[in-house]
Order: structure tokens, then sequence, then C-alpha cells
């Protein structure tokens, strides 16, 4: 379950990227690095959001894929100082000082990916999307209806 609010979280940062882009600016004037770092907040994003949604039917492939995006979600946070240039002290520096709310969104998404990496690899996890409960036969045909009942 918290694999939504993470992917949620990855989402936010380049969305919000885009809105306070100004009109006249494109994203071909961006440095590719940032063009980088902003896929993997999106691609991390979408896997984290396909894993959460393959958890809640049980496929064993949602946990994979929880780990996964929970692995770029955190190589994006911390791709996101090379990309801009600055040394990660500065820019950390920065975000707590002057980032308000993206500061508490990128906080939240680093704790939160490491939440959901830890959880979706323990063995518990496994087990519960492995167990099937079992099936009762649904009796159809001759065996049916017995000829031993009376009505």
């Amino acid at each position: 379950m918290l694999g939504f609010p993470a992917a949620i979280a990855a989402g936010y940062v380049p969305v919000k990227i885009f809105l306070d882009m100004p009109a006249e600016f494109s994203l071909g004037a961006l440095p590719s690095w940032v063009l980088v770092d902003l896929a993997g907040y999106v691609v991390a994003g979408l896997v984290l959001l396909i894993g959460s949604l393959a958890t809640l039917f049980r496929a064993t492939a949602g946990a994979v894929l929880l780990g996964v995006g929970a692995l770029l979600a955190i190589g994006a946070l911390l791709t996101e100082p090379m990309s801009v240039g600055v040394p990660p002290a500065r820019f950390a520096d920065a975000m707590f000082t002057h980032g308000g709310f993206a500061m508490a969104d990128r906080v939240g998404l680093a704790a939160l990916a490491v939440l959901v990496l830890v959880l979706a690899f323990l063995p518990p996890t496994f087990r519960y999307l492995r167990y099937r409960t079992s099936m009762t036969p649904v009796l159809s045909g001759q065996g049916a209806y017995s000829s031993s009942r009376s009505w």
C-alpha cells in the first residue's frame, strides 16, 4: 500500500517542474542530465503505480516492480544534484532552507522509497503473494444429484 503514495510523490516532482516552466521555455532547452532526471522520476512513479496495482491482485511480479520502482526513485533523488550541477551538500542546504513543499516531497519520497524497497523484498511478502486459497469443486453432471436424496 505504500507504493501508491510513493508513486504520487515521484510523479509530483516532474509535474511541478513542468507547471512552473514559463510558456516561452521548452524542454529542448533543458540540459540532458535534467531530462534524464525528470524521466527517472516519471518512470519510477509509473513502475511504482503498476507494482502497487499488481500486488493488489496478489501477483508476485508486483513486489519485484515495487522494488525496481523504489530503486529508480532513489536513483533519481541521488542524481538530482548532479543534474543541476551543484554539490550535493549545497543542494541539500538549499532544499532544506528554501525548499518548502518540494523539500517535504523529496524527503517523503526518500523515506517511502526505502520503506517500499525493504518491504517489497521481505520473504513474508513473497509468501503472501504466492498463497492461493484452495478452490472447492463445483458439483455438476451426474454426481451433482445423487439418487440417495429424497425430496
